[in-house]
């Protein structure tokens, strides 16, 4: 099983050396309701995930985050796993983010 990463974690990485390939996974309803992203992610439908989950960068680390950082998130950084060796979910997801004061882009 992938391990999660809490919010603060993920700020210190974004502004770190080793800034990670960020993936929002919500699915299309949780995203169409809500469209803004953390910045820098790029948003991927996790019904797809076969279709492009060879294409992610292997060269620094993975993160993928939903709503509330559950099944969702967790199943798809599992399933990256198995071919990428450093992958992690967003502890609490999108909200959590949100909760810390972080802002969210279009």
């Amino acid at each position: 099983m992938a391990d999660a990463i809490t919010p603060e974690e993920l700020k210190a990485l974004l502004g770190s050396d080793r800034k990670p390939a960020l993936f929002d996974v919500r699915r299309k309803t949780d995203f169409e309701a809500a469209p803004k992203k953390i910045a820098s992610a790029e948003r991927l439908d996790p019904e797809t995930v076969d279709e492009w989950s060879g294409e992610i960068p292997h060269d620094r680390p993975i993160v993928v985050y939903c709503v509330k950082g559950g099944s969702v998130s967790q199943s798809i950084a599992d399933r990256l796993q198995q071919t990428h060796p450093d992958v992690k979910f967003l502890q609490g997801g999108i909200k959590a983010w949100s909760e810390l004061g972080e802002t969210l882009e279009d």
